[in-house]
């Protein structure tokens, strides 16, 4: 079986049964977004797309150097944005380019 789809069933299921604690840790993105700037200071550090089903939702990592505080959101296609995961201690780590990866596999 897909891990991804093992992954996403398992989200989705975390979801549906535990819809009141959800409830409170989502809202429209533009919202979201305020508050993550004007509470804790928080900027846009990385993102990217990940694929539940047909549709494709946002992945997002809002961070601050300045408060060290982190958070990850989910955005859906219509605009709710639901907060994954919160937290301290921020730390920002270089992206490795290919050539700083030791070569692997087979010469072509």
């Amino acid at each position: 079986m897909d891990k991804h789809l093992v992954a996403a069933g398992a989200a989705i299921a975390v979801l549906v049964t535990s819809t009141s604690a959800w409830a409170a840790k989502c809202a429209n993105r533009d919202l979201v977004i305020e508050r993550l700037q004007s509470k804790y200071s928080e900027s846009l550090a990385a993102g990217g797309l990940q694929k539940f089903s047909d549709t494709e939702h946002v992945v997002e990592v809002w961070a601050s150097a300045e408060t060290g505080t982190f958070t990850v959101m989910l955005t859906s296609p219509n605009g709710l944005s639901c907060v994954m995961a919160t937290g301290t201690d921020w730390h920002q780590v270089p992206l490795k380019t290919i050539s700083d990866q030791p070569p692997t596999g087979s010469p072509s």
